[in-house]
């Protein structure tokens, strides 16, 4: 997958671009972490239950520029992309991705809007 401006997930409400004012020190106090490329990487795991280690891979990468990333969710092999927005079982995991995305809209990391 390569880098975009504005990335919309299948069946999700909200579309999320850059937001022109993010800066480095942002990502880090987000807890981005600079790979070795030096793009930001942020991996969360969506989980119904906390800490059951049970859940889908959430991958955040910025590009080391700014000006671009990528937003993928995974099985656990990493391999494969998984809609949780496609069943009403996953609302769980839904409000959880919601919820990470709207505290990196509010650190102006994203910019949200409605599909």
């Amino acid at each position: 997958m390569a880098f975009t401006k504005k990335v919309t997930l299948d069946g999700c409400l909200y579309s999320y671009s850059i937001n022109p004012d993010v800066k480095p020190y942002t990502l880090r106090d987000t807890t981005f972490t600079q790979n070795t490329v030096g793009h930001y990487e942020l991996k969360r795991l969506l989980e119904k239950v906390p800490n059951s280690g049970d859940g889908f891979p959430l991958k955040i990468t910025v590009h080391k520029d700014l000006n671009a990333f990528k937003l993928t969710i995974t099985d656990k092999s990493g391999l494969r992309s998984v809609n949780i927005f496609k069943s009403e079982d996953n609302k769980l995991l839904q409000d959880k991705f919601y919820f990470l995305m709207d505290s990196l809209v509010e650190r102006h990391i994203f910019s949200k809007n409605p599909v």
